[in-house]
């Protein structure tokens, strides 16, 4: 558990531009759709030789592009605003496999608004995390694999200061301070496998100290 995490700004959307890109985009609120050609995580995982999908609850169908369906919001889901990426990386949670070894080299996960304590409950979110992802949390911790959990921005703690877990294979629990924000974890993935440093995530404060 990290103590001393926050987002980077306000409202929701440009923070998942910044994990993503190390950007907003010049985007500053939660307007739909956009497009944009920059560098971002998935390129850089594909020009690496590695893979990247990003799985969404309420996503009607692979490769959707719109705004909204059911508790899904694209302001959530920002690999579907790069052009500079195939619409085959953008799947519904349905798609998530239950072989976790064919999960690609990176994924993201997004929950619906009913589910990531947005509209609902902490306790229907805490729900959703353990029926979803306990099962590869456990695979995780013997097959040298992470799980990331983390919110997008805060809407009541001062600086913007959201909870991040990062739990699996060689990571010596405990808290953690440090102050770290999205571009840092950004950057804790891309040292990770050996990328190129984009945007923010050039100058964040590094995620250290946390393996075995």
């Amino acid at each position: 558990l990290f103590s001393d995490a926050y987002g980077v700004e306000h409202p929701s959307q440009p923070n998942y531009l910044d994990l993503f890109s190390g950007s907003n985009q010049g985007i500053t609120n939660d307007s739909c759709p956009h497009d944009f050609s920059a560098p971002n995580l998935a390129s850089s995982l594909i020009q690496a030789g590695k893979t990247f999908l990003g799985y969404s609850q309420d996503l009607p169908y692979a490769g959707y592009a719109g705004c909204d369906s059911g508790t899904y919001r694209r302001k959530h889901n920002p690999w579907v605003d790069f052009a500079n990426l195939p619409k085959t990386v953008n799947l519904p949670m349905s798609a998530f496999p239950s072989d976790y070894s064919t999960l690609p080299t990176v994924s993201f996960v997004i929950p619906g608004l009913e589910t990531d304590m947005h509209d609902g409950t902490i306790a229907a979110a805490d729900a959703w995390l353990k029926a979803n992802l306990s099962g590869y949390l456990a695979w995780a911790t013997t097959h040298d694999s992470l799980l990331v959990v983390t919110w997008d921005e805060s809407e009541g703690y001062a600086g913007n200061h959201i909870p991040l877990i990062i739990a699996g294979a060689g990571v010596k629990p405990g808290i953690y301070g440090g102050r770290v924000n999205h571009y840092s974890l950004l950057r804790m993935i891309e040292e990770i496998y050996g990328l190129p440093f984009i945007g923010g995530s050039k100058t964040a404060n590094p995620i250290n100290g946390i393996w075995k």
